[in-house]
């Protein structure tokens, strides 16, 4: 039970998505401006970015080693469940409605995470591995 630490900000951000994502529709404020530029698709982006980032840090932190093949598993379990949210608020969360595009910006967001988790190895993990 002592590596849970490593992924205790990847598990919380998990759920964290799905309450979000699982709110009514009612529930979440609205903005013209914001539904103009389709601001929601830069907070799925963002969201599922994160999964992969934090997933990917808790692995990183645990074994000072993360695959390419891990990597692109991380991607695709991120995107999975960007999809299975989106069926939860078709057929059970009130107000919500499935989005094709919703899934786009998770998977892209997704993808972008292992991008990002490079950047933060690079910069800040392995200064004082080489």
């Amino acid at each position: 039970m002592k590596f849970l630490r490593y992924y205790v900000p990847a598990i919380v951000w998990i759920i964290l998505i799905l309450v979000l994502c699982t709110l009514p529709g009612n529930d979440i404020p609205t903005n013209a401006f914001f539904e103009k530029v389709h601001f929601d698709k830069f907070v799925h982006f963002g969201l599922f970015g994160g999964i992969v980032l934090f997933l990917s840090l808790g692995i990183y932190w645990q074994k000072k080693y993360i695959s390419p093949l891990t990597l692109l598993f991380l991607v695709i379990c991120a995107a999975g469940y960007g999809l299975a949210i989106e069926f939860i608020q078709k057929y059970w969360a009130i107000n919500r409605s499935f989005d094709m595009y919703d899934v786009l910006a998770d998977t892209l967001g997704a993808i972008a995470g292992v991008w990002v988790f490079k950047l933060v190895k690079h910069f800040f993990l392995t200064k004082g591995e080489k």
